[in-house]
């Protein structure tokens, strides 16, 4: 994090991504203990969401199953997410988002036990983790997949996933969930690939890895839409309706839809269980992955004051974004963690992941960035990627980002109304990781520089010496 070697002021660009990983903490973490509250939920002999007859039902619960099921019901799975687990009806959204929930704030924290025994030796434990949480969704995945091919409108279902709608390639929104989806699957932006490739050897392939990683990681995506789409056919089959009319975005498909799904299948707690063991580990994964960026970042630029009592800062930080992460586990709290979703890290990161390839392409130059990699490779970058760094990269990210904040509103949703106060808000979060870059850029050249303006400005983007030279064996900064 002290710099990225293209610019003498970038580290603002390492500090606004440390503060969206905290953001992406605060609330992604809260998800990761709903999966928790249904794993728990799940250890009985009938899934508590297969009836109406519950406390939290209410007069509009009907079984999917039943024939006089109409779009005025409502389904016991979506009773139980709303009612049961949230409780979002004793709240009035973020005008007044109640107290905070015991039962999920019990959960949230056994996430966090989890997180800080992986995180608190560095790689030595998190590598130890991610064996598990890493392997462990494959086995689940195939299982589900096994099972979700078998079951009657299975085929539909993976007949709607395969056939392309080429219209939709005119919403700009489709791109924007495309990038979204790649940013928060392969973590580009949130300095997790940067983090962990810092502990590798100079002259490690890393273009192999990247290759490797990223194909992984689509394949993943890949087989992960036959299994939901599997189930959404099977869904269609079971509710006499079309598929487009079964499927829900967010958490409504992993808490609702596919539990409902579950609840219909013979050995139903079995599959409950897996399916919930395997959002968890996927959950872990994701989190693991931010926080270790942020914490090997600060490790690294405060070798010193943080690096040297790595243990004692990783609980005080947890610590700390457990307590702010509190707001989200009230019975408003769903509100909030959409709002988090979209204005935390949904904005934010577009915008940093263009200043990174801005800088390292345009202001630190591709062909200085092509000779390191042939430093460490012996190969320098064929054209191809090099056009691809140059142009298309920069704009189509730029692109993305500018379609995103002309269509914030979409990104929020329409299920529920977010009061205006709460928008100017959301717009002071993103700035507040994104201002990261410009005011850093400004306290360097005011207080950290020397000269008149002009040699201060000349300064600001010139590539410091040691840049190009770096010496096999020696470990860079991560961001």
């Amino acid at each position: 994090m002290g710099y990225m070697p293209f610019c003498r002021y970038s580290s603002g660009v390492g500090y606004a991504i440390c503060l969206i990983d905290v953001y992406m903490g605060m609330y992604y973490n809260t998800i990761i203990g709903w999966a928790v509250y249904y794993l728990f939920a799940s250890f009985t002999s009938t899934l508590p969401w297969t009836s109406c007859g519950n406390s939290w039902n209410t007069n509009s619960c009907m079984p999917v199953t039943n024939e006089n099921f109409t779009e005025k019901a409502t389904t016991p799975a979506k009773e139980f997410f709303e009612r049961m687990v949230l409780e979002q009806y004793k709240s009035d959204g973020l005008d007044y988002m109640g107290p905070i929930k015991p039962t999920l704030a019990l959960c949230v924290f056994g996430v966090f036990i989890l997180v800080y025994f992986s995180l608190w030796k560095g790689v030595r434990s998190a590598g130890k983790v991610v064996w598990v949480t890493a392997l462990a969704p494959y086995v689940v995945l195939f299982i589900l997949l096994i099972r979700g091919v078998s079951l009657p409108g299975a085929m539909e279902g993976i007949r709607y996933y395969l056939t392309p709608e080429w219209h939709k390639l005119k919403n700009s929104k489709v791109w924007i969930d495309a990038a979204s989806q790649i940013f928060f699957s392969l973590g580009p932006g949130f300095g997790t690939l940067l983090a962990l490739s810092s502990y590798n050897k100079f002259n490690n392939n890393c273009y192999r890895d990247a290759l490797i990683t990223s194909s992984i990681n689509c394949l993943t995506s890949f087989l992960a839409g036959f299994v939901i789409f599997s189930v959404l056919g099977y869904m269609a089959h079971v509710q006499k309706t079309s598929i487009d009319k079964v499927g829900l975005e967010g958490p409504g498909l992993v808490f609702i839809v596919y539990p409902e799904a579950i609840a219909t299948m013979s050995g139903s707690v079995f599959w409950s269980i897996i399916f919930f063991l395997m959002l968890i580990t996927l959950g872990l994964d994701s989190t693991f992955g931010g926080l270790e960026a942020m914490i090997t970042a600060l490790c690294d630029e405060y070798p010193r004051a943080i690096g040297r009592r790595r243990e004692l800062f990783v609980l005080l930080l947890l610590a700390c974004i457990y307590l702010c992460a509190l707001p989200t586990m009230t019975y408003g709290g769903v509100f909030l963690v959409n709002f988090l979703n979209v204005y935390g890290p949904g904005l934010a990161i577009l915008f940093v992941v263009f200043v990174e390839a801005a800088g390292v392409f345009w202001f630190y130059g591709v062909d200085r960035f092509s000779e390191d990699v042939e430093q460490m490779l012996g190969i320098k970058p064929g054209i191809f990627w090099r056009i691809c760094w140059t142009y298309i990269s920069p704009v189509f990210l730029l692109a993305i980002f500018i379609f995103s904040i002309l269509g914030y509103e979409e990104m929020l949703g329409e299920e529920y109304q977010y009061p205006e106060w709460s928008i100017k808000v959301g717009w002071a979060v993103t700035c507040s990781s994104v201002l990261c870059i410009p005011m850093y850029i400004i306290y360097k050249f005011v207080f950290a520089s020397k000269g008149d303006c002009r040699t201060r400005y000349r300064d600001a983007f010139k590539v410091p010496p040691q840049c190009g030279s770096v010496l096999p064996g020696q470990q860079g900064t991560t961001v």
